[in-house]
């Protein structure tokens, strides 16, 4: 007790000194930087898909591409995009390339533990996408048509040369100064496929043998062998051209060598069978004399075998119609498994992803003529022919849901008007067939500096068609190094693609809207490297770009 008694005079002593003490603390009023303030506010903003109007709008879907890894491991990126989307879209790992193995059987469990984990969170998937020219298993289906080889024991028929003309290899075919060369478009080959060669001669000659067309072999026939030349022919009138036997293209030799030929406006398959006379030794070319009837001339699938009475080991070439149905096979296992197993929770498809060629606007692309093509391309209609996408439509429909949305999609269409009236030609073609196409999917890889006037029109044609639209792969590139007006620049352009579609997309007519850059790509990334295209920069913080979407869903009304 006495320890404490003295104590407490102390303290307050030390109270009374306190009381009679005057503050010296310091004040400062500190301004936060102008970044600090402005990143406050664009975090200040809500989760996306909250500012839609689902009164106005109860079908829209807000998407976002991603890769299965990425939302199936439940990383950040899934639980960005659970907040923010009503949809996802995968980048590769729903594709033809990544299902259908070696043997043509689909590896589909990775895609049902991604249709799991979305049903799970209460996510739509989109599939993307079931017929497309690249992110094929192209080994698969080229080997489904490559030639036939069989050991024979007995007679049969040895391959010299042949020539379909799906390749600009000319090293077995040429033709002399009066004859004007080239290909028609692919689908306007024999029987609808492919391309054939097409040759004009503009005027009636003197002498047939003035416009000429050569196929060359080696080496020359011998006397007695016998030879097969078959081919398909046909012209723009009725015609006649007969056939000499020379050395070598230029050097006559004899007047007949596979006789003569007659074509007219329509396909036919012309096949005449020869023994080598003594005229016609060592001959290894055939002249076709086409100087008689000025007009168009059509070559396809030439094909010139000999005789090989003792047998040995065949290639067999497959003809044009053999393709045609195995690949049709191919495209019907694969869409058919591929959406019978997604069908209880995938109700949206890509069914046609870039058919447009960009150089021809109005015509499909091809893989005729390409040189050094990517592994993984493979394209359905050069074997298929313009109806490929009709019977990829069919097949979709035939498997899925009753109420299932199918859609084409192309990319550019803001770019080249005309790519976009192609593509909704081919549309028109597509239904004119027999099969409808719900919607159509612009893909909108753009930058800060795209033709806005461009992007208008392009929204204004899209929405006449009556479809539903959807903006399938959104992103904007703001460059290397954006400033940061370059970055505002970039935030404005992406409000400005939800204000047009808003403006002349009708609601009834909304799809949704699909950001393909969430975030800005590494520089070593795949996808626009280091291009600053992204809602959330590499660390996952919102740009300008999130606060200005968002304003423009606002107005979805």
């Amino acid at each position: 007790m006495r320890k404490i008694y003295k104590i407490v005079p102390f303290a307050t002593l030390l109270l009374s000194l306190a009381s009679c003490t005057e503050p010296h603390v310091l004040s400062y009023d500190v301004e936060k930087p102008l970044a600090f303030v402005n990143q406050e506010k664009i975090n200040a903003y809500s989760d996306l898909k909250t500012y839609i109007d689902r009164k106005a709008n109860p079908d829209f879907k807000l998407g976002a591409g991603i890769s299965l890894n990425e939302y199936t491991s439940q990383s950040l990126m899934y639980r960005v995009v659970n907040k923010n989307f009503d949809e996802i879209t995968l980048g590769y790992e729903m594709k033809h390339g990544a299902i259908v193995q070696s043997d043509g059987k689909l590896a589909l469990d990775n895609v049902n533990k991604l249709l799991k984990s979305a049903q799970e969170a209460n996510v739509s998937v989109f599939g993307h996408t079931l017929c497309w020219h690249a992110n094929q298993n192209a080994t698969y289906l080229k080997k489904m048509i490559a030639p036939d080889v069989t050991a024979s024991t007995g007679p049969g028929w040895d391959l010299v040369t042949e020539a379909d003309f799906e390749t600009d290899n000319t090293s077995n075919y040429q033709y002399n100064a009066n004859v004007t060369a080239s290909f028609t478009v692919a689908g306007q080959g024999a029987n609808g496929i492919g391309r054939a060669l097409k040759l004009n001669n503009a005027s009636v000659r003197a002498n047939d043998w003035q416009a000429q067309f050569f196929l060359q072999f080696s080496p020359g026939v011998k006397l007695g062998e016998k030879y097969e030349l078959t081919m398909n022919v046909r012209s723009d009138v009725n015609a006649s051209f007969s056939t000499q036997a020379h050395v070598t293209p230029g050097a006559y030799k004899h007047w007949d060598f596979f006789g003569t030929l007659s074509s007219t406006p329509t396909w036919t398959t012309y096949t005449k069978q020869i023994t080598v006379s003594a005229e016609q030794v060592s001959c290894g070319a055939i002249a076709f004399n086409l100087g008689n009837t000025a007009t168009n001339f059509y070559f396809d699938n030439i094909t010139l075998k000999k005789y090989n009475a003792t047998g040995s080991v065949t290639t067999v070439e497959k003809t044009a119609e053999q393709k045609k149905i195995l690949i049709g096979g191919a495209l019907d296992k694969w869409i058919t498994g591929m959406v019978k197993n997604c069908a209880l929770y995938v109700k949206a498809w890509d069914v046609v992803n870039e058919p447009m060629d960009d150089s021809k606007p109005y015509e499909l692309k091809t893989g005729v003529g390409r040189v050094n093509m990517p592994a993984d391309e493979f394209y359905w209609q050069d074997y298929l022919g313009k109806d490929y996408a009709v019977e990829a439509f069919r097949l979709t429909r035939k498997s899925g849901n009753s109420g299932d949305k199918l859609f084409i999609n192309d990319y550019n269409l803001e770019y080249s008007i005309d790519k976009c009236k192609g593509l909704i030609q081919y549309v028109n073609y597509i239904e004119s067939k027999g099969q409808k196409v719900d919607g159509i999917g612009t893909q909108m890889h753009i930058t800060i500096t795209s033709d806005k006037s461009k992007i208008e029109t392009m929204f204004q044609l899209l929405a006449a068609t009556g479809k539903l639209i959807k903006v399938s792969e959104l992103d904007v590139a703001a460059g290397l190094t954006p400033t940061e007006s370059d970055l505002q620049k970039q935030a404005e352009m992406y409000k400005y693609v939800v204000d047009m579609y808003t403006k002349y997309i009708p609601s009834n007519q909304r799809y949704g809207i699909t950001v393909w850059g969430l975030t800005d790509s590494k520089s070593n990334s795949s996808w626009l490297p280091g291009q600053n295209q992204g809602l959330w920069d590499v660390n996952f913080t919102r740009k300008p770009s999130y606060s200005n979407f968002a304003e423009g869903l606002k107005l979805l009304k």
